[in-house]
């Protein structure tokens, strides 16, 4: 089923298709300081990734991706709340259509300009597809955008590449990338159960949500938003507002790590 970010295809209408977007363990949510828990046994999380399985950039039409080999444990993730290792498979961002907003998850009423999303599965399940299935199948790392004077540097590579994949299906070689050069100072972390943010909103995903922002400028938000969201033959439409709504906490748990 085509979805999308309209009114007609958009995160309102994903349920009569996915009926799991309606779960209760769906993401993104708010974060209050209020509900939050500190958990002083949740370990500090370290990511090792090598440079060399960064393959491709590409843009989906949905958003812009970076893809990396996942064949064997080259670059993952562990500690933290997570129970073993797990692979890094892409990034991908999330953005507005002005600097004010584009962020999935929210705190304390703070809405981002973006959040980066760097998902990992686990490789105790056979494969990906099978890891999706499992309640511990996935973890993803979500660092938010933050619009500021100083920018981080190392945004400037990957969006050096956004010219190249400037329509929906466009992809392009992105090799000797450390995405680890875009994690804030801060490894502090809210973590909880939910979902992915896009259909079919599987319920697999353990989120380690950064607290501290990383800084962009509104110029390379900009770029993000000079993709388009349809292919080179079509009319151009920018690729904007590609965030889901956040969804009900119900009962679940949020812990904090400080």
């Amino acid at each position: 089923y085509p979805w999308g970010y309209d009114s007609d295809n958009g995160p309102d209408q994903w349920h009569k298709n996915y009926p799991i977007a309606k779960g209760r363990h769906q993401s993104p949510i708010e974060i209050n300081n209020k509900d939050v828990h500190y958990d002083r046994s949740l370990l500090p999380w370290f990511a090792s990734y090598d440079p060399g399985a960064a393959k491709t950039i590409l843009n989906n039409g949905k958003t812009c991706r970076i893809v990396f080999d996942d064949s064997f444990d080259r670059s993952v993730l562990r500690g933290g709340p997570l129970a073993g290792v797990y692979r890094l498979r892409q990034l991908h961002f999330h953005w507005g259509s002005s600097d004010d907003h584009g962020s999935e998850h929210v705190v304390n009423g703070v809405r981002y300009a973006g959040e980066l999303h760097l998902l990992h599965w686990n490789p105790k399940y056979s494969n990906y597809l099978d890891a999706v299935r499992r309640t511990d199948g996935i973890a993803v790392l979500a660092i938010f955008l933050q619009v500021g004077k100083t920018p981080k540097p190392e945004m400037k590579r990957i969006l050096e590449e956004i010219n190249a994949i400037k329509t929906k299906g466009k992809v392009a070689p992105f090799q000797n990338f450390d995405p680890s050069i875009l994690f804030p100072k801060s490894h502090d972390y809210w973590t909880y159960h939910g979902s992915f943010t896009t259909p079919p909103c599987e319920e697999c995903i353990t989120w380690i949500v950064l607290k501290e922002p990383i800084i962009v400028n509104s110029e390379q938000m900009a770029k993000l938003r000079s993709l388009s969201k349809n292919a080179e033959n079509e009319p151009h439409l920018p690729l904007v507002d590609n965030w889901r709504p956040t969804q009900p906490r119900y009962f679940r748990m949020v812990s904090a790590s400080f």
